[in-house]
């Protein structure tokens, strides 16, 4: 018997008839394989009699609270709003249906705000979830229908959460990945961390986990990789061991070496079909570092002569390759 027991405590009697009463001397009798129920201070009794054992026994006792809750439920102070909706719905748009509009959602706004709080230390910052939920608190006044029947946090209360999740999906993920890697994600995590009770001292293997899920071992490792996406390492993080080496110490920049392999395959036809004194001339000044004055003295010529002849390898190089790139 759990420790809040009725007020009123109950005994039961067997005997001819079997029965049960209180101290109060309200009495009832119980017959049959059917269970009855009698309501006593908050509570209702259940209780099994089965007539074709030895003697009539009690097999089953149950108490159930049926009143005086000593846990509110999360939504027992919501406001009665049934009479403001149907009034809403049969509003025209103006003044009056904006301050009622308003009004109502002043007065959900505390539900919605409970919600949001279920998806904090997820990443995102309260404040920018009571938004969000407060933006799908919104969305669910502007579209519920009284006339349905249903009450409207029945229908606010999914629409703020998938507001939330919706949320998460599309602003949270540092690299973004389609809904349905989303959702194979998901359903790995979940599956993984059910497992993980049955599987003490080990992680499950990728074919447990795809028994568990229903799913192909392609698409779990698929989940698997979405595990990683939804956070970004830092490019300041450390290396794990090393002495102070960041992430973004391993990444490497552009190397300017990359044009001048580009220029130099561009250029060489160009070059092998220069007579052979001025590929020398070019050999000599880019190559080897001379001096027009020491390429003159080489090979005997005058150094404006090696000037005009450097002039027109440039010109005609420049034309060539300009005339392939068009």
């Amino acid at each position: 018997m759990p420790s809040d027991d009725p007020p009123a405590p109950v005994r039961a009697i067997t005997g001819s008839v079997p029965h049960i009463t209180s101290r109060d001397g309200a009495a009832a009798p119980v017959t049959g394989r059917q269970p009855f129920e009698w309501p006593s201070g908050g509570f209702a009794l259940s209780i099994h009699i089965y007539e074709d054992l030895p003697a009539p026994l009690l097999r089953e006792v149950r108490v159930m609270r049926v009143a005086g809750r000593t846990q509110p439920h999360p939504h027992d102070d919501a406001p009665d709003t049934a009479a403001a909706f149907e009034r809403l719905a049969g509003l025209p748009e103006g003044p009056e249906r904006k301050a009622l509009r308003d009004d109502l959602i002043r007065v959900w706004l505390p539900m919605a705000e409970r919600i949001a709080v279920r998806f904090r230390g997820r990443g995102e910052n309260l404040e920018d979830l009571y938004q969000v939920a407060a933006l799908g608190l919104v969305k669910a006044v502007d579209h519920y229908d009284p006339e349905r029947g249903h009450a409207f946090e029945a229908y606010a209360v999914p629409t703020v959460t998938g507001e939330i999740k919706r949320h998460f999906r599309d602003h949270m993920w540092t690299l973004h990945v389609p809904r349905r890697i989303q959702d194979l994600r998901n359903r790995v995590r979940k599956s993984a961390k059910e497992l993980a009770q049955t599987t003490p001292g080990r992680a499950p293997t990728v074919e447990e986990i795809a028994e568990h899920a229903q799913l192909t071992t392609v698409e779990v490792r698929t989940g698997m990789e979405a595990l990683e996406c939804f956070s970004a390492l830092s490019l300041e993080a450390e290396m794990p061991g090393t002495d102070g080496y960041a992430l973004g110490d391993t990444l490497g920049g552009p190397d300017p070496a990359f044009d001048a392999v580009v220029d130099r395959v561009a250029v060489r036809p160009c070059l092998e079909a220069l007579p052979e004194r001025e590929r020398t001339i070019l050999y000599l000044r880019f190559f080897a570092g001379m001096t027009q004055s020491r390429i003159a003295q080489q090979l005997g010529i005058s150094q404006m002569h090696v000037s005009r002849l450097l002039t027109g390898c440039f010109d005609r190089i420049r034309e060539e390759i300009l005339a392939e790139a068009r």
